[in-house]
């Protein structure tokens, strides 16, 4: 079997309060691209996971990475051989690490089936997980694992993701928010959320990486009409009327950034 996992962004994160448990209340809109990591498994005596691509030497324990976590949490027979072809910066605000586990849920899905509490097993791997397994636009709420739906009127969308190379970890980013919270996510559909909406986050990114304030302004000018940071960064996505204007924005941008380009799902 061969699965794609598909590159998380939000849309829009609204940070509420920081919860007594250490956490944070969020909310958040959930959207997916059509392109990711890459993964492969075939049956097996015992599981096993090799990571290669441009990216696999960001995960420092293969064997105690979250693909492996997922296996473990999962009944799919005596064992499987995964391979992760790792194309998405670790660190980088596009739940790669949830997104590669979320790809295992659906390969076990079509295997054999999910058991019926998989999205409690999901949660519990990470709070991104529960919205990867599905892959598909929806409002997080709690710390990201409480989903809704949402009218998607964006599918199709061209979309451009630009990093600039450097891995940025999430617990300092929601350690450095000022704790003010600016007020409920917007409702209405994809496009209404996405432009209403912001991300709270963004200021703590810019002071530990400045470097992702030259990569907004890049894409702000480059035709988009939305640029905005996913989670908490330094990935940022930009929203396009066309494929050719996207193209067009991800040909200027500066080479020694890492960009994708693609199309929300």
């Amino acid at each position: 079997m061969r699965e794609t996992a598909y590159a998380k962004i939000n849309l829009a994160l609204h940070v509420r309060r920081r919860r007594e448990d250490g956490y944070h209340e969020l909310e958040t809109l959930f959207a997916f691209v059509d392109a990711g990591d890459e993964l492969a498994a075939t049956p097996a005596v015992h599981d096993s996971l090799h990571v290669f691509g441009e990216f696999g030497t960001g995960l420092s324990d293969p064997f105690g990475n979250i693909v492996a976590k997922a296996l473990n949490c999962l009944p799919h027979g005596p064992g499987w051989a995964v391979t992760l072809e790792k194309r998405l910066p670790v660190a980088a605000g596009l739940g790669g690490g949830s997104a590669d586990a979320g790809a295992v849920f659906r390969m076990v899905e079509r295997a054999q089936g999910l058991p019926d509490d998989w999205a409690e097993r999901a949660a519990r791997l990470g709070a991104d997980v529960p919205a990867c397994v599905r892959s598909e636009a929806c409002i997080g709420r709690g710390t990201g694992t409480e989903l809704e739906p949402v009218t998607n009127d964006l599918a199709g969308t061209p979309v451009l993701l630009v990093n600039p190379r450097i891995p940025l970890a999430t617990g300092p980013v929601f350690k450095g928010w000022n704790g003010i919270d600016l007020g409920p996510m917007p409702s209405g559909d994809l496009r209404t959320i996405a432009l209403e909406g912001r991300n709270d986050l963004e200021p703590s990114a810019f002071a530990l990486v400045p470097e992702i304030v030259d990569v907004l302004a890049a894409l702000k000018a480059s035709g988009a009409w939305l640029a905005r940071m996913s989670g908490s960064g330094a990935t940022c996505f930009a929203l396009y009327d066309s494929p050719e204007a996207c193209t067009a924005a991800a040909a200027a941008l500066p080479a020694t950034w890492w960009h994708l380009t693609g199309a929300l799902r």
